[in-house]
């Protein structure tokens, strides 16, 4: 996804070339690595703001649309975020609010919770409408010290509102950032991503990292599979938020309604 300062640039202008490395299917070969010790358990069971010991706010619009030309404000006010019902709500608006005609929301885990390998995962229901682009994903902790995409991000899943039957898992890094990425697809069968929650997740370990959804394996990323540095050997933070508009997804049409809720029951991590 995006970023709050210029060294956190990132560019999507990618869809092309990853469909192309999408297409691929999982090796039956691939090993599968269940990780159980519980590290980080949060189950959003306090009503009002995201837990402050937990998670900050990204604010604003970011350089040129966190870098990918998008439309939203992101804030942290209760009409775009907030923790009731035993779920994090994430609400992107169609409103004018600070020279932008949108408002989302996007929260983040650094210096607070930080990770280093380990099975990640949340549950959560997606929104639906053209120009949403929810994710759950991740994002080297040295990012200050060495940028991105050098820093790598982890995307465990990206959504696009208009194909409500697909998610994508993705890598970025240096030598495989925004047209160059490593990801691949996962469409649900006879069911959308809108109807119902479910679990997305990676396992991740020194030289693999694992892609689920439903606990079903899906892709495999190992350090043969990138054109370039594997930079995935280091702690990372968490990152949920929905953008709207951008590179990637196209600005919303008629046919796009808001609100548009992202629900997540819990994130929960293991080692």
């Amino acid at each position: 996804m995006k970023f709050k300062h210029i060294s956190y640039k990132r560019n999507f202008l990618f869809a092309g070339s990853l469909l192309l490395i999408m297409a691929c299917s999982v090796d039956e070969t691939q090993k599968v690595i269940t990780k159980t010790n519980l590290v980080m358990q949060e189950e959003f069971d306090t009503n009002g703001a995201p837990n402050s010991n937990l998670w900050s706010f990204d604010i604003g619009t970011g350089n040129n649309g966190w870098g990918n030309n998008e439309l939203q404000y992101y804030t942290d006010r209760p009409e775009n975020i907030v923790v009731e019902d035993g779920m994090l709500k994430i609400t992107a608006r169609r409103e004018l609010f600070l020279g932008s005609s949108y408002t989302s929301a996007r929260i983040l885990t650094k210096g607070k919770f930080e990770q280093k390998y380990g099975r990640i995962e949340a549950r959560i229901k997606l929104p639906w409408g053209k120009g949403l682009w929810p994710a759950f994903w991740m994002l080297g902790a040295n990012i200050d010290e060495v940028s991105w995409p050098q820093c790598g991000e982890i995307d465990i899943m990206e959504y696009l509102g208009n194909q409500p039957t697909k998610v994508f898992g993705t890598v970025h890094g240096p030598g495989y950032s925004g047209g160059e990425s490593i990801g691949k697809t996962y469409t649900l069968p006879n069911d959308r991503f809108d109807n119902d929650f479910h679990i997305f997740g990676i396992e991740w370990g020194e030289n693999y990292i694992n892609y689920y959804v439903d606990n079903v394996l899906y892709n495999q990323i190992t350090p043969a599979d990138v054109n370039g540095e594997w930079v995935f050997d280091q702690p990372f933070y968490l990152i949920l938020n929905i953008a709207v508009g951008g590179n990637l997804p196209g600005s919303p049409n008629t046919d796009t309604s808001f609100p548009q809720t992202m629900l997540v029951d819990y994130i929960r991590v293991y080692e």
